[in-house]
Parts: structure tokens; C-alpha cells; sequence
């Protein structure tokens, strides 16, 4: 998740600085530029520029997975921030502003906001609108990129498939103009039998380095699991828990985006051995560091594929080493909170911390129980209220006669 909002950031300042060379060899200006303003019903205090539709996405759909029902609020807000032609940004500060050439629509924030409002439900029209928007903006070679219109990259292909099956949708049906599958667009960036070193066999990559080699990356890896599953961010506790295993080579038969997905799983699970989490290499440093972000999601892909066990030694350092990380991020809390459900642990009570108190106190309000039962309450009350006088009424009509009886009717429906 961190490489993936990173890359989302770099993205959009590849973009926005196209042309921007003048301006910025011009002195600095003294001035601090000021706050971001955060959107009511949006989660986190954070500038949301280039996160704000992600980690609401995040947010409602940890919430809905748990049985919370979020704030209606906070449902139109990411509803809010879908343009005419079905796309998201990153984050649009007005919303009421029509989307045009200018804006810089986001396919990870996209295929997110397709699978958050395809669970939260009566969001129909917007999903179909997300899904062809995806649609319409795949490569060539079956793939997708975080900006419509750059290369393909490993990270987007897999987000974008999972949304696509989220959705309903078939994504080895799903093709280029140039007649190329979404599954033959992410099996592209799978390191096979040929990968050196060996250990590196099954992962999936980000984009092809500089002298064409395809680097290994965990968090590549572990978004094709589940796309290759055909899954989304929501993962069910498996029934079943078996080892994983290593991508089988030689390779037999037709490429398979499960058996590719099982051998990714194989890497995920051979790595997270070393340390019980993934590790990566920040800017600045000089030895790796614990890479939270893609450990959940890792523990999240481990499970999808079935191996469960695989994943148990990274889910108990999560445990015991994520608070810090996750403190007031509702993408953050939120990935943590589907990683507990995918695991069959209880989200509140993960390490000594309550994540769904955590993840509903970084936005708006949940809705209580007890206002959304409230319509079902008044209406039970009306029933009551009308056997009570039915019943008063017969005994008046028994007694009085049937004028009697109707005056009471007459009397009910005044109440």
C-alpha cells in the first residue's frame, strides 16, 4: 500500500511538472502554503491530494465488512467525487466543478471506489460507470497504468482487475483494442521459471527497470494474488489452509492466472520467512526497514489463496508492531481491519487495540443501530398502535354498537 501511494504521488508530479522547469528555478517563496482543508465527511486530517479517494475507500469498506454502517455523509462524499465520465481522481477539492483535460484521473483511486460502493450497495449506476470507465482506459497490451495514457504497470493492472471482478465483470473477457485480456496484460509482469535468482520465481513486478529487467516487488506480488483469484480487498476466512507452495516450473500447460496467483503466493510466503514481515528500502537509508504496509497486504493475499498458516508468523508481528504505523490512517486502519477478517481474527481486539473504534475516529460518525432501526421501530409502533385500537374498537362495537366502533377507527387514524 505504501509503494502503491508513493507511486501515486510520483505520478502526479511527473505530471504536473511537464512544462514547470521556469517556474521552478525561480527564487522560493517565503510564503507557508496553507492548510489543506479537509472535507467533512471525508476520513483523516491529512492533506487527502493524493490519497483522499483511496482511503475513503478503505475506510467504508472496513467498516461495512465489520457490520458498521457508515455515515451517510461520508458515502456521498466519495460518491460525490466520481466524474461525468465514471472516473476518479485522487481527490478533487470541488466537487461540484465539472472534471475537464485538466484533471488527472487516478485508476487505483477508481477501481477502489467501484469495489466501496459496489459493498456498500444502491450505488448501481455509479459502479457501471467506474467499471467502463477502467474499460476505456486499458492498454494495448491489456494492461493499465496508474495514469491513463502512461505504460502499464503490475500495481494498477492487478487493482484494476479486482475492482473488475468486484463489479461482476469477467477480466479474462475483458480486452484491448488490440485484443488483449486483462489477464494477459498482469501475466506479463509475473517473473517465471527463467527469473534470477530463483528466489524471485513467481513474483510479480512494478515496470521493467532501465536495462529491461523486471525487479521482483512484494507489493506487485501481492496485488496479483488477488487478481489472479479473481478477488477483491475483502477476503473471506478460507474454510481450508494449506502450505504454500512455489510457482511450479518448468511450467506445464497454458498460463493460468490462479496457478500464477498460487505461485505468487509461494513468494510472499518464502519471503515473509526471513524477517515474519517484508522489508524495503526508504530514500536515505541504508538498510531495509519494515515495510508494514505490504506485510498486511501480503497477510490479506496469503489468506486468499488459502494459505493461512503462511501467513500467521506476519500476522502476529503485525500485531505487535503496526499501532505506530496505523495511528489516525484510515487507509491504514482499514487495510489492518480487512486483514483481521481475511485472517478470522477479531478486529477489536488486534494487539491490545480496538481497530474498528480506531478506524471510525478518524471520520464521520458511524450511523447508531439504533437510527437505522428506526424506521423499522416507528413502523412496529404503528402496528401496535393499530392492533391496540382494533382491539378497542371491537370491544366498544360489542358493547356501543357499530357507531361506536367507527368513531374509534376515525379516532386512530388522527393519531
Amino acid at each position: 500500500m505504501n509503494v502503491r501511494r508513493s507511486a501515486a504521488a510520483l505520478a502526479a508530479s511527473a505530471v504536473l511538472c511537464v512544462g514547470a522547469a521556469p517556474a521552478a528555478l525561480a527564487a522560493p517563496s517565503p510564503s507557508t502554503p496553507p492548510a489543506p482543508v479537509i472535507p467533512s465527511g471525508l476520513f483523516g486530517k491529512k492533506d487527502p491530494t493524493y490519497d483522499g479517494v483511496w482511503r475513503q475507500s478503505f475506510a467504508l469498506l472496513a467498516q461495512h465488512t465489520v457490520g458498521v454502517q457508515p455515515a451517510k455523509e461520508a458515502v456521498d462524499w466519495l460518491a460525490g467525487q466520481q466524474c461525468a465520465s465514471g472516473g476518479f481522481a485522487s481527490f478533487r477539492a470541488d466537487a461540484a466543478a465539472a472534471c475537464d483535460d485538466k484533471t488527472m484521473f487516478d485508476t487505483n483511486a477508481t477501481a477502489m471506489a467501484v469495489q466501496a460502493l459496489k459493498a456498500l450497495g444502491g450505488r448501481d449506476a455509479a459502479v457501471k460507470k467506474g467499471v467502463d470507465w477502467l474499460k476505456s482506459v486499458q492498454n494495448e497490451d491489456g494492461g493499465w497504468a496508474f495514469v491513463p495514457g502512461t505504460p502499464s504497470e503490475g500495481n494498477s493492472t492487478s487493482i484494476v482487475i479486482s475492482a473488475l471482478a468486484v463489479a461482476g465483470e469477467k477480466p479474462a473477457d475483458v480486452k484491448s483494442k488490440a485484443g488483449k485480456s486483462a489477464y494477459e496484460g498482469l501475466l506479463a509482469f509475473q517473473l517465471g521459471c527463467a527469473a534470477e535468482p530463483a528466489s524471485d520465481r513467481g513474483a510479480f513486478g512494478y515496470q521493467p527497470a532501465p536495462d529491461g529487467k523486471l525487479p521482483a516487488n512484494a507489493d506487485a506480488t501481492a496485488a496479483a494474488v488477488l487478481a489472479g483469484l479473481g478477488q477483491g480487498a475483502v477476503v473471506s476466512p478460507a474454510t481450508a489452509d494449506t502450505p504454500a507452495a512455489a510457482l511450479a516450473c518448468p511450467a506445464t500447460g497454458a498460463a493460468d492466472p490462479a496457478a500464477a496467483a498460487q505461485g505468487a503466493a509461494g513468494y510472499l510466503a518464502e519471503t515473509l520467512k526471513k524477517d515474519g514481515h517484508l522489508t524495503a528500502v526508504t530514500p536515505g537509508a541504508d538498510q531495509p526497514t519494515a515495510d508494514t504496509g505490504n506485510t498486511a497486504d501480503a497477510v490479506i493475499a496469503l489468506a486468499a489463496a488459502g494459505h493461512k498458516q503462511s501467513a500467521a508468523a506476519a500476522l502476529e508481528w503485525l500485531k505487535a508492531n503496526s499501532a505506530e504505523w496505523a495511528k489516525d490512517s484510515p487507509a491504514a486502519l482499514g487495510t489492518l481491519v480487512l486483514a483481521a477478517h481475511a485472517t478470522g481474527t477479531d478486529p477489536k481486539s488486534f494487539g491490545g487495540t480496538d481497530l474498528v473504534t480506531a478506524l471510525n475516529a478518524t471520520g464521520p460518525a458511524p450511523q447508531t443501530s439504533e437510527a437505522a432501526a428506526e424506521p423499522e421501530k416507528k413502523e412496529s409502533d404503528s402496528k401496535d398502535d393499530s392492533n391496540v385500537w382494533w382491539i378497542v374498537g371491537a370491544g366498544l362495537a360489542a358493547g356501543m354498537g357499530i357507531g361506536v366502533l367507527l368513531s374509534g377507527r376515525r379516532k386512530k387514524n388522527q393519531l
